[in-house]
């Protein structure tokens, strides 16, 4: 059997393990939600979530290595929230993340997701930030009403700077959202470079065995400076560490640009 048909062949093991796994734990998900929220949905959701990365690890052989989580607060402080802004290139980090982090997350969403059999039903009972992308002007009201509260609550806010995935070796348009987020309620932001295309590309579910580097920046304050300015710190910090960790992805392409 060729590499490619072995990966292909594990990938389809992989997306059979996350139907078969997703339908009766979102069933169980939205009648535990009847009778509670918060957190607790929050975690029964995430347990499925790690259950999915178990089975990229062991049926697609998709290993993660992580660098900088001493750059995130301590799991003891439940009010220390912050904004994470990531690279985006694949499914991937949209399901390791929360599996990775010690405090709820609260992603930014197109709300179409909603209506996904299962899985949507289960993020509807979630404390996320679902918009309609269509209304820009509504969405950030929405984003940042709803930022405010749940970092209000010790969770953090996650966001996607470019808006869509990326493809490997790639640089989508930074938009100043998250940016503009932190400025308005004072917290900080936390860079996320992630090589998640090398095993997983966008737009696929043909996953490749490898190893995804994950590599989180330092914080970076927010209180006294401009949206556009705090956002192209993040950018030339992501674009400049996503050369370090996939640089034969980057090599003709240009520089990332200095702050």
């Amino acid at each position: 059997m060729t590499a490619l048909a072995a990966s292909a062949l594990r990938s389809a093991l992989f997306v059979l393990w996350m139907g078969v796994t997703v339908v009766p734990w979102g069933l169980a998900v939205v009648v535990a939600s009847i009778f509670v929220r918060g957190n607790p949905i929050y975690w029964m959701c995430i347990a499925w979530v790690r259950t999915a990365m178990w089975g990229c690890r062991t049926i697609c052989g998709v290993v993660p290595r992580v660098r900088g989580l001493e750059n995130l607060p301590a799991k003891a402080d439940a009010t220390a929230a912050v904004i994470l802004l990531s690279k985006h290139q694949s499914t991937w980090e949209t399901f390791y993340y929360p599996s990775l982090m010690s405090h709820p997350l609260a992603y930014v969403f197109k709300r179409e997701l909603l209506y996904v059999p299962f899985f949507g039903w289960a993020m509807a009972r979630m404390d996320m930030i679902h918009i309609d992308r269509s209304k820009r002007t509504e969405a950030f009201a929405r984003v940042a009403a709803q930022g405010a509260k749940l970092m209000a609550r010790g969770h953090w806010i996650i966001m996607f700077p470019e808006g869509t995935r990326i493809a490997r070796g790639r640089k989508g348009t930074y938009k100043a959202g998250g940016a503009r987020l932190a400025v308005d309620t004072g917290r900080p932001v936390v860079p996320i470079a992630v090589a998640s295309a090398k095993c997983w590309p966008r737009k696929t579910f043909l996953i490749r065995p490898g190893v995804v580097d994950v590599s989180i920046g330092a914080p970076i304050e927010s209180v006294g400076r401009q949206p556009d300015e705090l956002m192209h710190e993040v950018e030339t910090w992501i674009e400049t560490e996503m050369r370090r960790l996939d640089p034969e992805a980057y090599i003709d392409a240009p520089a990332a640009a200095s702050a």
